[in-house]
């Protein structure tokens, strides 16, 4: 039986440079395509809510019952995580987004926490809450779910629109850095690491000083 002629070698190379090339332009196209939509001007999403969640600044967290508006609000756009108490738990990111946009009262003891006052205590807790939550908000506004991620060892993960945590994976972890650091290759390098680690792709979202974000999609291809 005639044994099948190999293909010679260089002609397999071409071959797989060939396939390597499409698909680095497709990962160039889909990532071209979520970065152009990102970075378009939008108008915050809608939070459909008619009331606001009453809640308490508790040992740099906030804490609402599991009832009514905040309930709503969390099986609708999944904000805060629930806890096994009747309680919900808000990171300070999403508590001071839901508070800007009228859909929080948090107390500190009896005292009602401005959207000011809330910012002034996060940011002594965080050193760079601001450049975060510029990101955090961004986000929301645009309509992605976005949750801490610091199991990850990154700030936030995010979810595609439409998809909420419980239903699949996120699709992005996010780095929110201020367009005046600098950032070395090798922390570069180890942010994409993570990003292929966790079978997601790498987000940097870019904060001037006027808090707007550009936003730079890393995707990983193996040579």
């Amino acid at each position: 039986m005639a044994q099948k002629k190999q293909e010679p070698l260089l002609k397999q190379v071409e071959k797989a440079v060939e396939e390597l090339e499409e698909d680095a332009k497709k990962a160039y196209k889909e990532a071209k395509q979520v970065i152009e939509d990102m970075n378009e001007p939008v108008k915050p999403v809608p939070i459909d809510v008619s009331g606001r969640v009453k809640a308490e600044f508790a040992a740099e967290r906030v804490i609402a019952a599991n009832e009514g508006d905040a309930r709503s609000l969390y099986d609708r756009s999944r904000f805060g995580a629930l806890l096994g108490n009747d309680k919900i738990q808000y990171s300070l990111h999403e508590a001071l987004y839901l508070v800007e946009r009228g859909k929080m009262e948090v107390l500190d003891g009896k005292k009602q926490l401005s959207f000011d006052a809330f910012l002034k205590k996060a940011r002594k807790i965080e050193s760079n809450f601001w450049i975060r939550y510029s990101v955090f908000r961004d986000l929301r506004n645009r309509g992605y779910i976005v949750k801490t991620a610091l199991k990850f060892g990154a700030d936030f993960r995010v979810y595609d629109r439409g998809i909420r945590p419980g239903e699949d994976h996120a699709k992005w972890i996010v780095y929110p850095v201020h367009e005046g650091e600098s950032l070395t290759w090798y922390e570069f390098s180890a942010k994409n690491r993570v990003a292929h680690s966790t079978k997601k792709r790498l987000l940097l979202g870019i904060v001037d000083d006027e808090s707007s974000v550009t936003y730079y999609e890393c995707k990983w291809i193996r040579p």
